[in-house]
């Protein structure tokens, strides 16, 4: 970034636990980025006292009843407004975008992703679903515009700072981390009474609900998975995952030469959003450091894949490919959903997830159109299942 030079950003998701420490990060280096475009989905109230404070050029609320209190708000300040999701695609065509930072949870990143690479921005990416979803498509088209994307989950951000002077050595392997999450250790009998309290209960992590959930069934992880799969190049023999519950080594890439790379820091998610806003450059940071005296032992261990399925089958959609993440992922949205509504028990979310991958008709090569009606399809038959 030259000196005197400073960078427009687009956050999708604003008042998500991503975004709002992306803003923090902003605020620090408020002398090398502006914010261009704030996006919320529901929470009006947090969005206006956003966009007072940062002053972007546009916001769009996706709940359209909230236009007219965000409107109001914000119309005064010169503020454009603007409501619905696909009013959120559509400012990703805007030409004073130097950077998206996709902080939205779920399929609904999929559309304005896709938006603003077809434009030609580049992406910091939080929303693994996209690439999760439709990998293929998006790395495909990134490379026809010349896009990149940039990782901000901590464990694609590790490994990209692994292979930072690296790439153009080929990767043996990578070895992703988990914490294990707050059920790390308990058996399939204890698991069959976990309540949505207990699982909102990360050791290590402060995260939204959803992934909360996500990561105390490993499927968070089964989604990083595919995600790394598309972001680095890899098939699914490349790629394992050890359970580090002390959530330092945030993940290792293991080169040809058998030398092994680790990305290491206190669990704190500012760190990989301020890389992903700066790279190539890294920006002094005020973020706690780590203390070796503080951590005598860090260890390690084989994933659950019997008591946690979700690993597994994750492994499962990512080998079929097609369509078939794409199931795992509309099917895993309903059931974390439901679970959050005490609808369905904790290990029964597995069950309609396997469920919906054996019923819902497979794609080898599915376009944006089969995605589409994929989600559809298995939005439905999942709550089906449920019911």
């Amino acid at each position: 970034m030259k000196p005197g030079q400073r960078k427009n950003i687009a956050i999708l998701g604003s008042t998500g636990s991503i975004g709002t420490q992306a803003l923090d990060v902003i605020r620090t280096h408020s002398d090398h980025f502006e914010v261009e475009v704030l996006t919320a989905g529901n929470n009006a109230d947090l969005l206006i006292k956003q966009a007072d404070e940062f002053r972007p050029n546009v916001v769009v609320i996706g709940n359209d009843d909230r236009y007219d209190e965000v409107f109001q708000a914000l119309d005064p300040l010169g503020i454009k407004v603007y409501s619905g999701e696909d009013s959120i695609a559509s400012v990703m065509e805007m030409d004073t975008i130097d950077l998206v930072l996709t902080a939205l949870v779920g399929y609904c990143g999929l559309k304005p992703t896709i938006r603003a690479v077809e434009t030609g921005k580049h992406i910091a990416l939080a929303n693994k679903e996209t690439l999760v979803v439709a990998g293929e498509l998006i790395t495909r088209l990134a490379g026809e515009k010349g896009v990149n994307i940039y990782p901000v989950d901590s464990e694609h951000s590790a490994i990209f700072q692994c292979m930072v002077g690296e790439f153009h050595n080929p990767i043996e392997k990578i070895i992703l981390t988990a914490s294990g999450g707050p059920f790390r250790g308990k058996s399939r009998a204890d698991l069959a009474t976990a309540t949505r309290t207990q699982a909102l209960k990360h050791p290590n992590w402060d995260m939204g609900a959803k992934i909360t959930i996500d990561s105390a069934s490993l499927m968070n992880k089964g989604l990083e998975v595919i995600e790394a799969r598309w972001l680095f190049g890899l098939n699914a023999d490349q790629i394992e995952v050890v359970v580090h519950p002390q959530s330092i080594i945030h993940s290792m890439v293991q080169f040809e030469d058998g030398s092994i790379k680790a990305q290491m820091g206190l669990p704190d998610m500012k760190l990989p959003i301020q890389f992903a806003l700066t790279y190539p450059e890294r920006f002094k940071s005020d973020f706690p450091r780590f203390d070796f005296s503080q951590y005598p032992a860090l260890t390690f261990e084989q994933p659950d894949t019997e008591t946690f399925r979700n690993l597994a089958l994750a492994f499962d959609a990512l080998r079929q490919g097609g369509n078939m993440p794409c199931v795992l992922n509309a099917a895993n949205e309903v059931v974390v959903a439901e679970f959050l509504k005490d609808r369905i028990g904790f290990l029964e979310m597995s069950d309609v997830v396997e469920h919906c991958m054996k019923k819902i008709a497979f794609i080898k090569e599915p376009s944006y159109e089969d995605y589409v009606h994929t989600d559809k399809e298995t939005r439905i038959k999942a709550l089906e299942s449920i019911k």
